[in-house]
């Protein structure tokens, strides 16, 4: 079913999100979480794409078999970095055959190493928007399309008003609802979705919660995407970063209050950024489901 439809059907949502596993022991226990959280019943579950399309493959094998093996409503990320348009009609057409509705259409990062010579094929698309269009183009309204949003700005957006400029261009080329990058402090989000609402942009924006489970890691995430860490939450976890129970604890604690701060103030939904596991989803979710 298409995400956006589901969006329109219920009143709030509860996603998750995985990454292709590069091993066929890895994929198992993707499995074996995924069967863990599906108590849960999310609205939909979500694949990623490797930079520069590094997890094509994978990525295509792991939403073919969570569609055809699993009950779930699945989305495919989908970036057009380092593709030609025919590429991505192809990977599309796939997703099409066995009945995928759903695609996250992202422009991607450019792969480690290539920052400075990186060459975007001719016949291709380099930004989201012009993804967007692709797929509307080729597909009309097979596919619900979903796109990024950044509550504090793109990494390479000079300032938030540019990014809601060219968040904009991906809704009026046919984007439906947006899912957030990770963040910390709700107040950049409040501020996004008062800034979209000004230019009349008014999709469902579902925040993307990152639960701290490893402190050092979720630094380094942050630093790529340009979120900021509270530095209440930095002086809490630093003195305890190398004892990942006390860091996990904190981190979930954190996770349930900014859940529940967002739910209360209506946010349409919530999508974790599980990282191939359950644990603290799930206690997350069983914190806050009251509110859901």
């Amino acid at each position: 079913m298409k995400i956006s439809d589901l969006l329109k059907q219920i009143k709030r949502s509860v996603s998750f999100e995985f990454f292709p596993p590069k091993t066929p022991e890895g994929e198992e226990s993707l499995f074996k979480t995924i069967k863990e959280l599906e108590f849960i019943k999310p609205t939909f579950v979500s694949v990623t794409y490797g930079a520069g399309g590094t997890t094509r493959e994978r990525t295509i094998r792991v939403v073919k078999r969570i569609h055809t093996q699993t009950g779930l409503t699945v989305m495919a990320h989908q970036t057009c970095i380092g593709h030609t348009k025919k590429e991505i009609i192809d990977i599309l057409n796939q997703y099409k055959d066995i009945g995928v509705q759903n695609v996250l259409a992202l422009r991607g990062d450019i792969p480690k190493g290539q920052e400075e010579s990186f060459v975007f094929p001719p016949d291709g698309c380099r930004y989201a928007n012009e993804l967007v269009s692709l797929i509307r183009e080729n597909f009309g309204n097979w596919f619900s399309i979903g796109v990024a949003a950044y509550p504090e700005g793109h990494p390479e957006s000079p300032d938030i008003d540019t990014d809601i400029h060219f968040f904009k261009k991906k809704v009026d080329a046919g984007a439906e609802f947006a899912i957030t990058q990770m963040f910390f402090d709700n107040r950049y989000f409040y501020r996004f979705l008062d800034k979209l609402a000004k230019v009349g942009v008014n999709i469902p924006v579902i925040p993307g919660i990152m639960p701290i489970t490893n402190f050092k890691q979720i630094k380094k995430f942050a630093d790529m995407c340009g979120a900021t860490i509270p530095s209440d939450l930095i002086k809490r976890l630093q003195p305890v970063a190398d004892r990942p129970e006390e860091v996990e604890k904190i981190g979930i604690e954190f996770a349930v209050k900014q859940c529940e701060d967002l739910l209360k103030n209506g946010a349409k939904g919530l999508h974790f950024y599980t990282l191939n596991k359950s644990k603290a989803t799930v206690q997350i979710y069983k914190a806050v489901k009251d509110l859901l």
